[in-house]
Order: C-alpha cells, then structure tokens, then sequence
C-alpha cells in the first residue's frame, strides 16, 4: 500500500517506515523539509492529499524537552504542533477525490487519570482532568472524518521515571511500529486501540529491576521527584511521577500478536 507518514522522521516513525517498507509498501513522509520520499506540509496544504491507501499522523513537539522550561509559550507549541498537524491531514482526506482506506493517529495514554488502583481498557472514561488529557481529547476530536469512507483508527500510546509504585505502560518500539502496521493492514481494525504491552501491572521499580538485569547492573536510584519537578515543571513532572494501569483489551481482540509482550525479553533485546 501506498502509505503517507505526517512527522515521520523520529523514534516512532523511523520504526514505523522500516517495517513498512520490509513489508512491501510504499511510505512518503510529510516534513517540515523537503527530501527524497517526501513532501513538505507547505506543499500538502498547497496541492492537497497526494494518491495513497494509508495516511498515519506522528507529528507533534517534544513534550518532554528537558531543554524546554514549560510555561504557557511551550505549552501553545505542544498544543498547536499537534492539532494542527492532524487538522490539516483530516481537512485534505476530507478533500480528497480519492480518499484513503484507513486514517490513524498516535495519541498518548495520558488520557486515563494517574491512579494506583483503576485499570483502564479501550472503553474507559478520562480526557478532561488536566493539560495533557484534554490535549488527547482535542487531538483525537481534531482527527475525527465525517461518514465512514475512511476507516478510523486512534492508538494511545505511552511509557515515563517515578517513586516506583505508580503503574508504568510501555511499549516495544517493535510492537507500536506492528500494531500501526496491523492497524493499516487489518481492514477490521478501527477506533480506540491501547498501544502499551499486555503486562500493564508493570510498576517504575519493576521496571527499572528489569532494566537493570537486561544491563547486568543493579537498579538505578529513584530520581527523586523534586528533581523531576525541577526539571519539567509541575504539570510534566504529575505525567512523569504518576502513572495508570492500561490494558490493550480490543488491540488483542483485534488478533494483533506481540512480539514482546513481556518486560524482560523486551528490554533485553532493546539493549542487546
């Protein structure tokens, strides 16, 4: 399939244009340069959507810049950055005369509130409690497609450093990269999925005692939370420090196999 990547040269995208493209199809990235295999967004909003099957959005500034000092210019750019992207890839499907098959947007899991004992699947509730989930929410409602020509596909995703107790949802970069893949490839697939690994009782310490044994050292100190605070500001820093219990309830149901479903012998071929 013919598959268009907005923000695609980063972590995500990169994993993302590797497997596509072992699988056979063709990926064009939009970017903010103009290069070999892809096409500027100046150049999307100009000519509009160019023929494909798939269109992906990973766009978005870096929420966690440590370089960045979070205060309400940061903030408009982590807003903007995101929402514009997804108008204006929503706005040119809607345009298009040959709309693509399947829209799907990468979103955070930062959408379920922090909490030590809620467990949340696809169908939880959240999106309205602080910065970062009503972000989720207006992103998400930035992407949505009036009728049903084009299937819709949302994947929160996530993964963060803390006092050890709060549940920590992570993710092989492998398998974001596969249910993105499956996502596109699965004409089923569609709405919600939770992009996170099925072992969602993870905590920060469990993490990090598997980060450690996957390094062949013991596990790191806790950075403690005023320093994250210091660092990131209060309302990064609650992202950081406070975490949920997400499940991938419909990614599985969906039929998606993981490669790496559990922590150890994903951080160990992460490190490898």
């Amino acid at each position: 399939m013919r598959v268009l990547v907005g923000g695609g040269t980063g972590f995500i995208g990169t994993a993302l244009t590797q497997l596509l493209k072992a699988r056979g199809h063709k990926v064009t990235l939009v970017s903010r340069q103009p290069g070999p295999g892809r096409i500027t967004w100046s150049e999307l909003i100009r000519s509009g959507l160019p023929l494909c099957d798939v269109v992906i959005n990973l766009a978005g500034e870096n929420i966690l810049n440590p370089l960045r000092r979070w205060n309400e210019a940061f903030q408009k750019e982590v807003l903007t950055s995101r929402l514009d992207t997804t108008h204006l890839l929503a706005n040119a499907i809607t345009k298009a005369t040959h709309p693509p098959q399947a829209w799907i947007l990468v979103t955070g899991v930062a959408y379920y509130q922090p909490s030590l004992t809620e467990e949340y699947d696809e169908d939880s509730p959240g999106g309205d409690f602080d910065f970062f989930s009503n972000l989720v929410t207006k992103w998400e409602a930035a992407a949505r497609l009036p009728g049903e020509s084009t299937r819709q596909v949302v994947v929160r995703s996530g993964g963060p450093i803390g006092s050890g107790h709060q549940f920590f949802p992570w993710i092989h970069i492998g398998d974001l990269a596969g249910i993105l893949t499956h996502a596109l490839e699965a004409d089923h697939v569609q709405g919600v999925l939770n992009g996170v690994a099925p072992a969602s009782t993870t905590t920060n310490a469990e993490f990090a005692q598997a980060l450690g044994a996957a390094l062949g050292r013991p596990a790191f100190i806790p950075v403690p939370s005023t320093v994250v605070q210091a660092v990131f500001g209060r309302e990064r820093a609650t992202m950081l420090l406070e975490g949920q219990k997400v499940v991938p309830r419909r990614t599985l149901a969906t039929g998606y196999q993981y490669s790496f479903p559990e922590l150890g012998a994903a951080l160990k071929d992460v490190v490898a």
